[in-house]
């Protein structure tokens, strides 16, 4: 694993040309007619097939594994522009089946282009990992050194539970590990280029395949970015932050609207009453938290401040999000991504408590909290850690993110555009949400443009929401 880390990171550099991986030969893709899915049908023109790549890109002639591929035709061949491979974020999303759903892409662009996806490991098609039910999880507040063991050991066994149930793949799936795998594609589909959109996580797998093949980008659109040189301190506080930002959004749009079912109250007082009750309800801590922070995703303020009347009231909604992996496969990626071990209570009460100093309202984010302690069982050092963007090699990017993202903060952008000032664009959007892409016209057209034409804006530009 220590030598997977250091090259790796010499390979990140950006120091020399990008080279073919040695010892492996692309098979080319054999096109079929995609599974059939009644929740999700592919359209007549979507295809699929699968590419096998090494299971340990460091031991090429090894065993390997077959990652499953998606694509769109171009409708219009004769001005057809290339490939644009897409990735949706999560970790957890089926990017086959992303690229194949109708709707999302605008006319042109889907005109121009082969859409192409590739379930990264882990995901959809591609070695699915799913840990097995290891019972209840302590509360992910520890309160004392007790609670923090507890909840620590819980994870422990909940994490070696789940490598032993994904081996191989587990200990292969980090971001840089399918940057690798996106090459492979490449190479499969024949292209000496490609276009990519990445969605959320997805900034973060283009922003790795940058670095290490940003001679083979004709262009790329980063949506909702991540930051990879977060520490622990910033991975938890920046997204706390951003969470409390978007909740007054919230609170300023029930304000002035007068179908919000918390109009005409004072929603950032009723907050921590509402809170208080759902604590008190028999239902896992934090749901009430957790629900209206997967509506700032949206935005959808209606259903969070009827979700919020409805607790008041004493009639709190039942079910929950989130139906794919992610709770399984970020053991595998996120924790080998981010440097997120807390190996202390003392560690972990000071960490909380800058969580809480930079997001009282939502108490910190349930995304990235929730993250670190997952990872609280994940041993030795991430294989894939975090470090600054260096795409010395790579086109102009172009980076969209939302003034208020309660997910990949507006300063994560910031940060890296900084990180790569000579090659990065910012568009922002001066809205709330996740994903900006299809926002608006404004929005669409800037992106679209720039991936047909390669005519990124010359300087930095804002969209209205």
């Amino acid at each position: 694993m220590l030598g997977t880390v250091l090259a790796s990171a010499l390979l990140l550099t950006g120091a020399a040309p990008a080279v073919a991986e040695a010892g492996w030969t692309p098979s080319p893709i054999v096109w079929t007619a995609c599974p059939d899915d009644p929740d999700s049908p592919a359209p007549p023109d979507g295809e699929c097939g699968t590419v096998r790549v090494p299971l340990d890109w460091n031991a090429p002639a090894g065993p390997s594994i077959e990652l499953a591929v998606a694509r769109h035709r171009a409708t219009d061949s004769a001005h057809r522009l290339g490939v644009l491979l897409a990735d949706l974020g999560g970790p957890g999303s089926s990017n086959a089946e992303f690229a194949v759903s109708p709707g999302f892409f605008g006319p042109e662009v889907q005109a121009r282009f082969d859409v192409v996806g590739f379930d990264v490991r882990g995901t959809g098609r591609s070695a699915f990992i799913e840990c097995p039910d290891t019972g209840p999880a302590p509360g992910d507040e520890p309160a004392g050194p007790a609670e923090f063991a507890a909840l620590r050991e819980y994870s422990v066994k909940a994490v070696s539970e789940c490598r032993a149930r994904n081996l191989p793949v587990f200990d292969h799936a980090n971001t840089a590990v399918n940057a690798r795998d996106m090459d492979a594609v490449r190479r499969a589909l024949g292209e000496p280029r490609i276009s990519y959109l990445g969605i959320s996580y997805g900034t973060l797998l283009g922003q790795q395949y940058a670095e290490r093949y940003g001679d083979r980008v004709r262009a790329m659109v980063l949506d909702s970015v991540i930051d990879h040189s977060a520490g622990l301190e910033r991975f938890l506080g920046d997204r706390a932050a951003a969470a409390d930002g978007v909740f007054r959004r919230f609170a300023a749009w029930c304000d002035r609207t007068t179908t919000c079912a918390l109009h005409g109250q004072d929603v950032l007082a009723l907050w921590p009453r509402a809170l208080r009750i759902a604590d008190g309800l028999p239902a896992r801590h934090n749901w009430l938290r957790d629900r209206v922070f997967s509506d700032m995703y949206g935005p959808d303020w209606t259903d969070a401040a009827q979700v919020i009347a409805d607790t008041l009231a004493g009639t709190p909604p039942v079910g929950t999000r989130f139906a794919y992996n992610y709770a399984s496969v970020r053991l595998a990626v996120v924790c080998q991504d981010f440097d997120l071990r807390i190996r202390s209570f003392a560690r972990y009460s000071a960490l909380h408590a800058e969580e809480l100093r930079r997001g009282p309202l939502m108490r910190g984010s349930a995304l990235s909290h929730g993250e670190a302690m997952a990872c609280l069982g994940v041993p030795g050092p991430p294989a894939n850690p975090p470090h600054r963007l260096s795409i010395p090699r790579a086109p102009r990017i172009l980076l969209l993110n939302a003034r208020d993202d309660p997910a990949t903060p507006y300063a994560w952008a910031l940060a890296v555009h900084r990180q790569a000032a000579a090659n990065t664009t910012l568009l922002t959007y001066e809205g709330a949400g996740h994903g900006v892409y299809p926002r608006n016209t404004c929005t669409r057209s800037a992106a679209d443009r720039y991936l047909l034409t390669l005519a990124a804006p010359r300087h930095d530009i804002s969209c209205p929401a």
